[in-house]
Order: C-alpha cells, then sequence, then structure tokens
C-alpha cells in the first residue's frame, strides 16, 4: 500500500470514482494494451488549485491507480484524454524515469566523492587565500563553485527530457493508434500553460525541458505510425 496514495493525497485532493463509463472503458482497453491491471480510475479535484490539466498513475507493479484531473476531463474529450494517459504509460514502459534516475544518481555520486576529497585538503582555502581554514568556510566556497560546475548540466538533463517526451509521444500515438487526439491535447496544453510557440532555438536547446509544441506536433505528422 502507498501513504502517498491512501493518506497523503486525500488529505488535500477529493478522489472520487468517475462517472463516463466509456472513458473508463477505454482506459481499461488501453492499459490491457500494455499489460496493465487497473484497480480504479479516479477524478481529482485539481481545478481548486489549479487550471493546468494532467493526468497520472500510480502503483507497484503491473496494478495501476489512474487518477485524471477534473480539468482534464473538462477541457478534452475521450480521445485527447486517452493520449495523454498513453503519453505517461510511455513514459513508464520506456522507464525513462528509471533511466533519469541512474543518470541523476551517478552524477551525484561523482560529484559527491569529489566534494569529499576537496573539503579534506586545503585547495579551497589556498585557492581563494583564507586565512581561517574552517569546515564552514570549505562548504560555503565548495557550494558556490559546485553551483557554477554543475549550471553546464542544465542543457544536458533538458536534452534527455526532450528525447523522452518525443519518445512518449510517438508510443502514445502508435498505443491509441491515432495522431489526431495527441495532436489536439498539446494544443490545449499548450494555450493552457501559455506556451511560447515559437522560441529562440538556442535558449529552448539551452532551457526546455520539452520541445516547443510546434516542433512535437511536425515530428508527430511526420513520423510513420505502427498501430498497436
Amino acid at each position: 500500500m502507498s501513504i502517498l496514495r491512501y493518506v497523503i493525497e486525500p488529505l488535500f485532493n477529493k478522489f472520487t470514482p468517475i462517472d463516463n463509463k466509456a472513458l473508463e472503458d477505454g482506459i481499461n482497453n488501453l492499459m490491457q494494451k500494455v499489460g496493465i491491471k487497473v484497480s480504479s480510475v479516479f477524478k481529482i479535484d485539481a481545478s481548486k488549485r489549479t487550471k493546468h490539466t494532467n493526468a497520472y498513475f500510480t502503483g507497484i507493479g503491473k496494478v495501476k491507480r489512474i487518477v485524471l484531473y477534473d480539468t482534464l476531463i473538462e477541457k478534452m474529450n475521450e480521445d485527447e484524454t486517452l493520449s495523454v494517459l498513453a503519453h505517461e504509460i510511455g513514459h513508464w514502459k520506456k522507464k525513462h524515469i528509471l533511466k533519469y534516475i541512474i543518470v541523476t544518481e551517478a552524477i551525484a555520486l561523482v560529484a559527491s566523492y569529489i566534494g569529499f576529497k576537496i573539503l579534506q585538503s586545503d585547495f579551497l582555502i589556498n585557492l581563494f587565500n583564507i586565512k581561517d581554514s574552517s569546515f564552514f568556510a570549505k562548504a560555503i566556497l565548495l557550494g558556490f563553485l559546485g553551483a557554477i560546475a554543475a549550471f553546464p548540466l542544465i542543457p544536458l538533463f533538458n536534452y534527455l527530457s526532450r528525447r523522452y517526451e518525443i519518445e512518449a509521444d510517438r508510443f502514445a500515438c502508435e498505443l491509441t493508434g491515432e495522431k489526431e487526439g495527441m495532436i489536439n491535447a498539446l494544443v490545449k496544453l499548450s494555450k493552457d500553460n501559455l506556451s511560447n510557440l515559437h522560441p529562440h532555438p538556442l535558449y529552448a536547446a539551452f532551457y526546455y525541458s520539452h520541445p516547443p509544441v510546434l516542433k512535437r506536433i511536425r515530428l508527430i505528422k511526420s513520423t510513420s505510425i505502427n498501430t498497436r
């Protein structure tokens, strides 16, 4: 049992079964295609805090609990909702979260070792010509330099994130068997998020964790979809 699912989340939001039988059947059929058993499908009252749309599933193993934002159900039709959920399934099936964790933890391990060795030496004290050598002085300087050293990693992680988003988009189209649902969902999501449709390519390459929406739509339209 998940403490987050049954204890923490209900403290902040109300979960109710969705009242759309066709949508529920569509979700169950979608999940069965990838070998996931659905324990329940809920609607969450996210609209009391945000206008953004979202969907996610939780659970350990093959049994999942599906949660849809009420804003998603209100703003999107059935095909669009299924496409959004299929996109999230794509992240799970492609193990994007696991891969991201492995990369970040590996970098964190290396950074921790380097930081440990630096703190053991007087390298920072000598570098900044500080007379009073103390652990706290070293830690502050290490944090300062560490932030600078980590800055170039931003485009690396964002590149990985954009690549995963493209893979999940393609997976969603293959799983649902059509492109229009994903395209229409992206259009509505970009409108809700006030997305910049034409960001500067360099800025997007450095700071964007998702590809610009127009690029995502072009890639979806140009990709040959092998339906499942």
